[in-house]
């Protein structure tokens, strides 16, 4: 199993130094959607009574469902405690059509999703089991797109399978769950974003760097309000060279093209405050204690796209938790 946590919502205007610790934590964690409405057809089944919620492939034989099931640690009799929505094979094509071929997407919806709401500010945690295209980092960064905060996540397939069609369960679990609509665009986009991130990670032999990347970019054209194709191409450029990555051009354009869509949507981020404290937590579990960190000598190795970032992150934490 995969697991990852992202550390990224926050609900509402954020200072300088919340923009650049919510970057930095995309990074240093290294995290690593299409014109139908969802909300619609979800919330006429809305029942946020629930905290848990199940999003089953509609095509699953019952020997495959008893995979799942066991794969995401519950019985067929516990299913009774969850909200349970389908994933419909048409769906997917009419969700990912526009992205992904259709001998690609196949004919049967097999991908499943287990979404349980937590508390406010816990940010969202992707696990997969099964998933052999998308890694949770490519998971988090879409889900956080389609709006989705406070949520475990877990991906799962009845065997290997490509994933790609169960961002659409999550959102589909989610705008039941909170009966918030997920808007047509914020769902192409979301969609945009995972397959584009996949697709980069094929091309780069890595898809956990695809996934650091990504995300690295889209903090910074938030962070910056960055709409130009130009601008966005600067910070792609930045962003690769700071995280010594070298990716072909056709792979910039893809990802200037996708954070062209990302830029107009409106992304809150929430309780950020929490989500800086588990960053910090998780940074001092691995050695880094930022009241002892000589950011001079840090800086001269990560560069200028990164300093301010982390001299955000030094300051914020000694004066938090110091």
């Amino acid at each position: 199993m995969y697991g990852l946590f992202c550390p990224w919502h926050d609900g509402g205007n954020m200072s300088k130094v919340f923009k650049r610790l919510v970057m930095a934590g995309a990074l240093v964690l290294s995290l690593a959607v299409p014109a139908v409405a969802l909300a619609d057809a979800a919330i006429e089944d809305e029942d946020t009574s629930y905290d848990r919620y199940l999003a089953f492939g509609a095509d699953l034989k019952k020997d495959e469902r008893a995979t799942v099931l066991s794969e995401l640690g519950i019985t067929e009799n516990d299913v009774a405690d969850y909200k349970t929505i389908q994933i419909t094979n048409q769906e997917e094509h009419d969700y990912l059509g526009s992205y992904i071929d259709a001998s690609v997407i196949g004919t049967r919806a097999l991908s499943s999703v287990m979404v349980v709401k937590t508390e406010e500010g816990s940010g969202i945690h992707v696990s997969t089991k099964n998933i052999g295209y998308c890694t949770p980092g490519m998971y988090c960064n879409a889900l956080v797109t389609a709006g989705l905060s406070d949520a475990d996540v877990t991906v799962v397939g009845p065997f290997n399978i490509s994933g790609t069609s169960a961002l659409v369960g999550a959102m589909k679990a989610y705008a039941t769950m909170t009966g918030k609509d997920i808007t047509e665009d914020t769902m192409d986009t979301a969609t945009n974003e995972l397959v584009t991130t996949a697709e980069l990670g094929e091309s780069m032999g890595d898809k956990e760097q695809a996934a650091e990347l990504v995300a690295a970019v889209k903090q910074k054209v938030f962070s910056e309000g960055l709409t130009s194709s130009t601008d966005i191409r600067d910070a792609v450029e930045s962003a690769a060279n700071a995280l010594d990555l070298n990716i072909s051009e056709e792979d910039v354009e893809s990802i200037v093209d996708m954070m062209e869509k990302v830029s107009k949507v409106d992304i809150d981020v929430d309780a950020i405050t929490e989500q800086a404290k588990g960053i910090y937590d998780k940074l001092k579990d691995a050695g880094v204690d930022f009241s002892k960190v000589d950011t001079s000598g840090l800086f001269d190795r990560i560069g200028d796209f990164f300093a301010g970032i982390f001299e955000a992150i030094a300051d914020f934490f000694t004066g938090l938790f110091g």
